[in-house]
């Protein structure tokens, strides 16, 4: 066996190697180091009670993760609140007193909204993942359907039309809202969460199903 290929064998083995550690350890501490931002954060709700009454006045050590079992406390608590007969009395004053404020009415809805459909999983149209022709015609974009339009938007388009929401890469929190007729809308086998894969990765990570059907054709 010649040098060099004890040499080729060598670097192949440290590649290997390395490449399966980085693919490990990095998402593995990526979790930790945002498990410890988030805890460190929600720590900080311990600042509404007044300091004489604050766990670390008169611990001799503080407690990571007290700002949870806080949180979990208030929301608890809350939710005994608003789900009694005075309390949900209360809700409907406060959200008739909202309603009548401009434009804080809109983002208390948008927001309301949103926190119960991801509560209660959504519906089965969120559920739906889509291709759609976005910028322009012949290039395609991932779209999620959050719905199908009503009211004035489906009888000015005197066609049915489907609420599309196409998020941007690598952040999907920000995206386009688009409204498209139904036809034009290409539906696709893969769930949402094998989407994300392909659009946090922007086309690196294929999820497996996709790769499947690719490799049958």
């Amino acid at each position: 066996m010649g040098l060099k290929k004890i040499l080729q064998e060598v670097k192949d083995v440290l590649k290997t190697n390395l490449i399966a550690g980085l693919l490990f350890l990095t998402p593995l501490a990526a979790t930790f180091y945002f498990l410890k931002f988030v805890i460190s954060w929600l720590d900080k709700i311990t600042n509404i009670i007044p300091p004489a009454y604050r766990p670390d006045s008169f611990l001799p050590f503080p407690i990571p993760g007290l700002g949870i079992i806080i949180l979990f406390i208030i929301l608890f608590m809350t939710g005994i609140l608003v789900r009694n007969y005075l309390g949900k009395k209360l809700v409907g004053l406060w959200e008739y007193i909202i309603s009548k404020i401009p434009f804080i009415n809109k983002f208390y809805t948008a927001v309301k909204q949103l926190v119960e459909t991801i509560i209660s999983g959504g519906n089965k149209d969120f559920k739906r993942v889509v291709l759609v022709e976005f910028p322009r015609s012949g290039v395609y974009s991932l779209g999620y359907v959050t719905g199908v339009a009503v009211g004035e938007i489906q009888d000015k388009t005197q066609k049915k039309v489907l609420n599309i929401y196409v998020p941007t890469t690598p952040n999907p929190t920000s995206g386009y809202y688009l409204i498209m007729p139904e036809e034009d809308v290409i539906p696709l086998d893969m769930s949402v969460e094998d989407s994300f894969k392909l659009l946090i990765s922007g086309g690196i990570i294929n999820p497996e199903d996709v790769c499947k059907k690719g490799g049958q054709k």
